[in-house]
C-alpha cells in the first residue's frame, strides 16, 4: 500500500477525429446508469504539469545523466577503518560502556546492541509509561503507513520513518503515553504477482494450475519466508515501534474488521453493485487501482514488449478510416489509436453547431464488418475545431464514450474480454484473437474494403500496469462500488471547521477541490490474494436464469443465508448462496488501519485510549489514495475522525529531480547508506530489477556518476539527521548522499567532543556539580549557559511547529559553533595542567570546577535534545557520561526515556545580555583571524589593538580572555580615542603604532594587528592592494544601489539603514587601507 509516488489513471479523450491517451486524475470509478456522476475532470492535483511537459523534463534529466562530462562530480570519500564492538553481549542485554573509548567514531560500533536492549526493556510500549517519574496524563498515537509486504524500504520511506520516530521519541521523553504501531499491507496485486512469477520460475506452474486454497497457502509460505525484510529495515533505522502490537492486514483480527466494515457500509446503503468502466490488466485479469497505473510517454511510433506476445507491438500511431453514410453517397472519417475497438462502435458524435455535419444529424453510417447501423449524434462535448470534428463512440472501452452513451442511451458492446481476447460480438473471423493481433487484422480488412485513410505518428501517453507491464484496457465490468459523495462532504466540513488540521495548510485547497469532485470508488479486484468480499449471490428455486442478480452480505455464510431468507420470505433451506470470488481493493483495508490496528470493532482498551490517533504523518502523494479514504471510512464507521492532524511531507527525489521509483531504478536502500555498498553491488541490484533496457542504462550511468566508489558507511544517525534537516513542508526534497556523509562527520565531531570531556572528567576526582547548583563564574560561562537555553527554546519551537529542520539547525549550530568552536577552545587553557605558580594564580579552582561542570551539562543536555533524531550515538555517549552522574540508575536507565529539556525549568541559565554582548567579541575575533590570514601569520601570536567607542570597550573587555584565545593573539589593547572636548576614558590603552594591519568591524570599531616584526613590507603592501581590490567593487555596488530611482521611497527604512552602515564601514576600511599603504611607503623609503 505504501507507494512512494502518486500515479494517475488514464483514459481516452475524444477531440474531433482523434482519439488520444491523456492523463486522467480520477480514481477507479463507476458511472451509474440511473444518476450519472460528475465528470471528475478536477480530481487530479491542480499543480500537476501536462504530461508532455513532464516527458520533456524527463528527457532532459536522462540527457544530463547520459552526457559524459570532463569531470566526474560524484561522491568523493575515503575508506575509514571499521571499529567493531567485540565485547560478548547476549542479545537484549545492555551494552557494556565501561570498555575503553574508541579513538574515532564508527557507526557499526555505536549502533550494535542498543536496539535489542531498548526492545527487551519495553521502552517503546505504552505500558512503560507508568514507570516514568515525569509521566503526564496525555497520549500520543499514530500508525506507520503500512508498506507493502512484497517490497523493501527506500529513502522516501526512510524519511517517513525518521520523521515519525523523531516525533514519537520526543513525545515519549515529554512523558506522554506513546503508541506507534508497526504494520504491513498485504498488497493484493503486488504480492500475487510476485508469487505467481516465483511459482512459474521454480515449478513451471501458473496460478490456474492450483486451487484457490492451494495458491493462498503458497502465498502464506512466501510471506513467512520473505515478509520480515521490512521489519528488519525498520529496526535498523531505529524506529521505536511497539512490536508487541504488530499489525498485518491479513491477520485474522484485521480481516474480521474488514468484513465488519463492509457489512456495516452495505447495511447503510453505501456499497452497491453496478456496471462501470474500470482499468483492467489482461495479464492479471483484474481491475487495478490508479496507483498501479504508470504513464509511459511515447514520442511517436514505438515498438514495445507486451506480456503474452512474442513480437513487439506497435504504439504511438493514429489510424484514420471511413464509415460509409447509409442511404446516400458519402462517408464520415474518424481516427483512433486503438483500431481494434472499432468493432464495438455504436455511434458517431459531432458538434451540433458544426456546419459540415448539419445535414447528417439523425442519419446513420453502416459498420463495414457487422452491418450495424451507427447513428450520427450531435453532442456539445465534441471539439469541432480538432481534426474533422467527428468522433467514433465505443462506450464499453472508453471512459468519455461511456459518459456520452449515458446521455444518449446508447448500447455498450464489449468486444475485448478480460483475458485480452476478442469476443464473439466481433464475428468468427476475430473471435478468440489477441487484441493487438486483432489490430493488424482490422487494418488489413479496412484496406481491403477501401476504407483505410492513413496512419501517422502520434505522441501519446500509454497506460501501463506497474505490476505486470501490460497495457491497460478500459473494460466494462459489474463491480462493487462505495458511494463517496456524502462521506466526502463530511471530510471537507471537518477541515473547514478546524476539526481536522492539514499541514502544510496549502493542501487544504487541494483536499477540498478533489473531494468536491469525487466519484464512486470501485473496490472489486479479480484476485485470489486479499480479503474475499463477503457478498453472496442468491439463487432461489423456480427462478429463471434471466432474472436480475440478487445479492446479500454477511459476516459469515450462515448470517448471509439468514439475511437472504428474511429478504425473500423463504426458508433458509431454499436458499442457495454463491460467494463472490473477488477480493477487496487493498486501499479499502488500509483505509481502516487507524482503528482496526487498535482492535476495532471490539471495544478494546487500546481503542479507548488511543483513538482517534493524535496525528497521521505521510507523504503528500497519498493524500487522495489513503488519507482521504481513512477520513471518510473512519468518520462513517466510528463516528469520529481517525486523527486530529495530518502532516504531509514532501516527496524525495534524486539529484536529477526524478522521483525515487523502482520503475526508474533510482531507489536507494537506506540500509545501503547505513552500512555502505560498492558500486558493483549497486549496479547488480539494478540489473536484477525488471526495468526497460533504456531505464537500466540510465540508472546504471547515474550510479556510476554519482557513486564512482560506491556509497560509504554513514550510519543510521547520520542518515536520520540528514533526512530531518530538509524542509519537509516545502518543495520536493533533492536527496543527496553527500549530505548524509557530512552528517557522519558531525557524528565524529560529537564523538571527539565527548572524548575530550571524558579526559577532563577522568583527570578530576571531584563530583560534577548539578546543573541547578552551578553558578557561572565568568562571562563565557554565562554566555554558553544562555546559548544552551536559546537552543532549548529553538528545539521546543521547532518540534511544536513540526519544523524538524529548525531543530537540527539549532542543535548543529550549538554543538559546532557555540560549544566546540568557542567554549571548548576557551576552557582548554583553564583545563590544562598547572605548570607554574604564575599559572596557578591566573586560574582559580572554582573556575576550573565550574567550567568542567558546564562542559558536562552542555554535552549531556545537547545529547538529550538530539536523542529523538539520533538515538544510537546519543545513547552511546550519554551512557559513557552518565557514569559520572552518581544519582543515576546505570542498569535500567536509557536516554530515550529521560525527560526532554524544558526551557521553563532552566531559568537559571538565562543571560541574554552576555549572549547579545558576545556578538561584538565574535566579530572582533572573526576580523582578527582574517587579518592574520591576510598577513600569512600561522604560528605568530601578535598584539591586537581594538580602536572603538567607550561603550564598545565596556562590552568587549569582559570577553578579553576569549578574544585572546580564539583570535590567537598575545595581548589585547582597547583604545578609545577621546571625543571632542573630552579626555580618553581610564580603560583606554595607548593608541596603536603605525604600520599595523588594519581591519574594520564596523564604522566605529577597527582592529590594528601588530605585524611590523612578523611580516615583510612588500608582502603587507601586496595584501593591502588585494584587499583594496575587493573592497572597492563592494562599495561602488552599494553606492549605486542608493542612487537608483525610488530608493528612498520604495526601500524599507531598516534596509536603508543597514545599507548606510555597510557603506560607512567600507569607506572606513578603504580609508584605513590607504593610510596603511601610505605608512608602509614611508617605512620603505626610510629603509
Amino acid at each position: 500500500m505504501w507507494n512512494p509516488m502518486c500515479r494517475l489513471t488514464l483514459r481516452v479523450l475524444h477531440s474531433g477525429t482523434h482519439r488520444v491517451w491523456v492523463v486522467w486524475g480520477c480514481r477507479l470509478c463507476s458511472q451509474k446508469a440511473v444518476k450519472p456522476p460528475k465528470i471528475p475532470t478536477q480530481q487530479s492535483s491542480p499543480t500537476l504539469r501536462p504530461q508532455f511537459e513532464k516527458q520533456r523534463r524527463k528527457q532532459e534529466r536522462e540527457k544530463a545523466i547520459l552526457t559524459k562530462g570532463l569531470e566526474n562530480e560524484g561522491l568523493k570519500w575515503t575508506w575509514k577503518d571499521k571499529i567493531v564492538y567485540s565485547t560478548s553481549t547476549i542479545p537484549g542485554e545492555k551494552k557494556d560502556t565501561s570498555v575503553p573509548f574508541p579513538q574515532a567514531y564508527s557507526p557499526e560500533y555505536v549502533e550494535s546492541c542498543w536496539y535489542q536492549w531498548w526492545e527487551k526493556e519495553g521502552f517503546f510500549t505504552p505500558e512503560h509509561h507508568r514507570k516514568l517519574p515525569h509521566a503526564v496524563n496525555q497520549t500520543f498515537s499514530l500508525c506507520i503507513p503500512p508498506p507493502n509486504v512484497t517490497g523493501s524500504l527506500h529513502l522516501g520511506h526512510a524519511l517517513t520513518v525518521a520523521i515519525e520516530d523523531t516525533l514519537s521519541r520526543w513525545r515519549r521523553m515529554q512523558g506522554y503515553k506513546v503508541l506507534w504501531v508497526p504494520g504491513c499491507d498485504h498488497a493484493g496485486i503486488a504480492t500475487q504477482s510476485v508469487v505467481e512469477r516465483r511459482l512459474l520460475k521454480t515449478h513451471g506452474k501458473r496460478r490456474q494450475d492450483y486451487s484457490r486454497e492451494e495458491f493462498l497457502q503458497e502465498v502464506w509460505n512466501w510471506k513467512s519466508e520473505k515478509g520480515d525484510e521490512i521489519y528488519r529495515q525498520l529496526r535498523t533505522l531505529g524506529a521505536s515501534l511497539d512490536w508487541t502490537r504488530t499489525c498485518f492486514t491479513m491477520d485474522p483480527g484485521f480481516s474480521s474488521a474488514v468484513t465488519e466494515a463492509l457489512v456495516r457500509l452495505s447495511d447503510s446503503g453505501l456499497i452497491y453493485r453496478s456496471e462501470g468502466l474500470v482499468n483492467w490488466s489482461c495479464a492479471l485479469e483484474s481491475a487495478i487501482s490508479d496507483i498501479e497505473v504508470d504513464s509511459k510517454q511515447l514520442p511517436g511510433r514505438t515498438l514495445l514488449s507486451v506480456p503474452g506476445y512474442e513480437r513487439e507491438v506497435e504504439f504511438g500511431t493514429i489510424v484514420t478510416f471511413a464509415y460509409p453514410v447509409e442511404g446516400q453517397d458519402g462517408e464520415v472519417c474518424v481516427s483512433t489509436t486503438r483500431p481494434e475497438t472499432m468493432l464495438g462502435d455504436v455511434a458517431i458524435a459531432v458538434h451540433p453547431d458544426d456546419p459540415r455535419y448539419t445535414e447528417l444529424h439523425g442519419r446513420q453510417c453502416r459498420h463495414p464488418f457487422n452491418d450495424r447501423l451507427l447513428p450520427i449524434i450531435p453532442d456539445a462535448s465534441v471539439d469541432m475545431q480538432f481534426g474533422t470534428g467527428a468522433v467514433k463512440i465505443t462506450p464499453a472501452h472508453d471512459h468519455a464514450d461511456f459518459l456520452l452513451s449515458q446521455r444518449h442511451e446508447l448500447p455498450r458492446l464489449t468486444v475485448i474480454g478480460g483475458d485480452g481476447l476478442m469476443t464473439a460480438l466481433c464475428g468468427h473471423w476475430l473471435e478468440g484473437t489477441k487484441r493487438f493481433d486483432a489490430r493488424a487484422r482490422v487494418l488489413e480488412a479496412l484496406t481491403e474494403k477501401n476504407l483505410f485513410r492513413g496512419k501517422k505518428d502520434h505522441p501519446m501517453a500509454l497506460p501501463i500496469c506497474s505490476r505486470s507491464g501490460d497495457v491497460i484496457e478500459p473494460l466494462l465490468k459489474r463491480q462493487w462500488f462505495v458511494r463517496c459523495e456524502e462521506m466526502a462532504k463530511k471530510a471537507i466540513q471537518a477541515v473547514d471547521e478546524g476539526h481536522l488540521v492539514i499541514q502544510p495548510h496549502f493542501y487544504t485547497k487541494t483536499w477540498k477541490n478533489w473531494l468536491s469532485n469525487i466519484s464512486d470508488w470501485c473496490i472489486s479486484r479479480q484476485l485470489w490474494w486479499g480479503h474475499q468480499i463477503p457478498a453472496y449471490r442468491v439463487s432461489l428455486p423456480h427462478t429463471s436464469t434471466q432474472q436480475e442478480e440478487s445479492w446479500v452480505w454477511g459476516r459469515s455464510e450462515a448470517e448471509a443465508c439468514e439475511r437472504a431468507a428474511a429478504k425473500f420470505g423463504v426458508t433458509q433451506s431454499e436458499i442457495c448462496l454463491t460467494r463472490d470470488t473477488d477480493v477487496l481493493d487493498t486501499w479499502f483495508s488500509s483505509g481502516l488501519f487507524p482503528f482496526a490496528m487498535l482492535g476495532w470493532p471490539q471495544q478494546t482498551s487500546d481503542l479507548d485510549q488511543f483513538y482517534p490517533n493524535s496525528m497521521l504523518e505521510t507523504g503528500s502523494d497519498l493524500i487522495f489514495f489513503w488519507v482521504a479514504r481513512m477520513v471518510m471510512l473512519g468518520t462513517e464507521l466510528t463516528g469520529q475522525l481517525p486523527f486530529k492532524r495530518v502532516l504531509l511531507h514532501s516527496l524525495v527525489r534524486d539529484k536529477y529531480g526524478r522521483k525515487m521509483s523502482k520503475s526508474l531504478g533510482n531507489v536507494i536502500d537506506p540500509v545501503d547508506v547505513i552500512n555502505g555498498i560498492s558500486l558493483e553491488r549497486l549496479q547488480k541490484k539494478v540489473q536484477e530489477g525488471n526495468l526497460d533496457p533504456r531505464e537500466t542504462a540510465v540508472a546504471m550511468e547515474a550510479q556510476r556518476k554519482d557513486f564512482p566508489q560506491g556509497i560509504p558507511e554513514c550510519g543510521t544517525d547520520a542518515l536520520r539527521f540528514a533526512l530531518c534537516s530538509y524542509r519537509i513542508q516545502g518543495e520536493d526534497i533533492s536527496m543527496s548522499v553527500s549530505q548524509v556523509l557530512s552528517c557522519r562527520h558531525f557524528c565524529n565531531k560529537m564523538w571527539q567532543t565527548v572524548r575530550f570531556a571524558l579526559g577532563v572528567l577522568q583527570d578530576s576526582n571531584e563530583q560534577v556539580i548539578p546543573l541547578d547548583q552551578t553558578s557561572p563564574v565568568c562571562s563565557m560561562d554565562r554566555w554558553i549557559c544562555s546559548r544552551l537555553l536559546s537552543t532549548v527554546r529553538q528545539c521546543e519551537e521547532g518540534f511544536h511547529g513540526y519544523e524538524l529542520h529548525a531543530v537540527t539547525a539549532a542543535l548543529h549550530s550549538f554543538w559546532l559553533h557555540s560549544l566546540c568552536d568557542v567554549y571548548l577552545e576557551c576552557i582548554k587553557p583553564v583545563m590544562s595542567p598547572l605548570d607554574t605558580e604564575d599559572d596557578a594564580g591566573k586560574v582559580t579552582e572554582m573556575e576550573r570546577r565550574t567550567a568542567r561542570s558546564l562542559l558536562y551539562h552542555c554535552i549531556c543536555m545537547s545529547l538529550t535534545l538530539l536523542n529523538p533524531i539520533m538515538p544510537f550515538i546519543t545513547e552511546e555517549l550519554w551512557q559513557r557520561l552518565n557514569s559520572y552522574n552518581l544519582q543515576a540508575d546505570h542498569l535500567a536507565t536509557s536516554l530515550c526515556v529521560q525527560p526532554y529539556p524544558q526551557s521553563s525549568q532552566l531559568a537559571n541559565l538565562d543571560f541574554p545580555q552576555e549572549e547579545a554582548d558576545f556578538e561584538l567579541a565574535q566579530e572582533v575575533i572573526r576580523v582578527a583571524r582574517s587579518l592574520r590570514a591576510q598577513c600569512h601569520m600561522t604560528k605568530e601570536r601578535p598584539d591586537l589593538w581594538v580602536v572603538c567607542t567607550p561603550a564598545q570597550a565596556q562590552t568587549l573587555l569582559p570577553f578579553s580572555a576569549a578574544v585572546q584565545t580564539l583570535g590567537r593573539i598575545s595581548g589585547l589593547h582597547v583604545h578609545c580615542p577621546p571625543q571632542k572636548g573630552t579626555t580618553a576614558p581610564p580603560i583606554s590603552a595607548p593608541p596603536p603604532s603605525e604600520g599595523c594591519a588594519v581591519g574594520v568591524v564596523n564604522h566605529t570599531c577597527q582592529l590594528h594587528l601588530d605585524v611590523q616584526h612578523h611580516v615583510g613590507v612588500d608582502r603587507q603592501v601586496a595584501s593591502l592592494l588585494e584587499r583594496k581590490g575587493r573592497v572597492l567593487p563592494k562599495l561602488e555596488k552599494l553606492i549605486g544601489r542608493t542612487t537608483m530611482p525610488g530608493f528612498l521611497e520604495k526601500v524599507p527604512e531598516r534596509v536603508r539603514m543597514d545599507t548606510e552602515q555597510r557603506i560607512l564601514a567600507l569607506k572606513q576600511e578603504l580609508k584605513n587601507i590607504e593610510e596603511q599603504l601610505h605608512a608602509l611607503k614611508g617605512m620603505k623609503q626610510s629603509e
